[in-house]
Parts: C-alpha cells; structure tokens; sequence
C-alpha cells in the first residue's frame, strides 16, 4: 500500500511539473513570452544577473519561461509567506533557470525548484511546494517558515 501511495504521489508531481516545462519544438514565436497577451507565463522578476546572497537565508525559485498555474501558485505562496512573516529580511529570487543557465548549473537545478539557502546549505521544498502550493497553502507556507527559522 506504501509502494502504492509514493508512487501516486511521484507520478501527480511529475504530472504537475509537466506542463511547467517548455517544449522545445515549438517555435520562438509559441514559445515567446511576457507579450500583452501572455503576461500568467512570465515571472515578476527579471533577470538575475548577480549572485545570490548567502550570507543570510535566502529563497531561491527556479522556473520556466512558461509557467503553469502550480509553478505561479509556488511563487505566490512563497512571496506572501515571505511578506507576512519575515517582512525584507530574507531575500526572495525569482529565477528563469532557461535564462539564467549558468546560476541554475550552480545549484544543480534543472527543474522548476525551490531552494532555502544559506552559506553551504540548501533546502529543497520542491517537492511539498508543488504538493501544496495549489491545494494547501498553508502547508507550503508553515514549512517555508519552519524552515527559514530553523537555518537563521
């Protein structure tokens, strides 16, 4: 039953990261992004051309270019727990990893990912925040806080 359980739940989050990824057959013209028409694919931020902070906790999201309703639900989720709880103190970074190449190959991220770093560490939440940012928010939320606390 166990075996049974974690692979639903590893097959629901390759289903919703699917959609997050950008096919590469298309071309430039379906793939373009942040048109008039076409602002839900884009992220808030642009480009992050320096490094990350580390030398407090930071939140790191690596997305697409186009983005599914559960990649922009992770970063909503994050934006405002972060605004609730920790006010400017922890930094949030919202990266396009198919722009930002070389930050992504830093951190080993190929996927939509979301990263509590500090120094040398790094907490992964990928998983739960795809798991909760839609459904359970709070979840996402309470985990996002414990874990920032547990690394300031």
């Amino acid at each position: 039953m166990n075996k049974l359980i974690y692979t639903l739940f590893i097959i629901a989050t390759l289903a919703l990261t699917a959609g997050c990824n950008t096919n590469k057959q298309k071309n430039e013209k379906e793939t373009a992004c942040c048109s008039a028409e076409s602002k839900s694919c884009c992220s808030t931020s642009d480009l992050v051309t320096q490094s990350i902070d580390v030398t407090k906790v930071s939140v790191v999201y690596f997305h697409a270019t186009r983005r599914c309703a559960t990649c922009e639900a992770v970063e909503k989720v994050t934006k405002e727990t972060l605004a609730t709880h920790f006010d400017e103190s922890v930094p949030f970074y919202s990266i396009n990893r198919e722009k930002e190449k070389e930050l992504a190959k830093k951190y080993n991220v190929e996927w939509q990912t979301l990263l509590v770093i500090k120094g040398d560490q790094v907490k992964n939440l990928t998983n739960e925040a795809f798991l909760n940012a839609r459904t359970k928010p709070e979840k996402l939320e309470e985990l996002l806080k414990s874990t920032i606390e547990s690394m300031s």
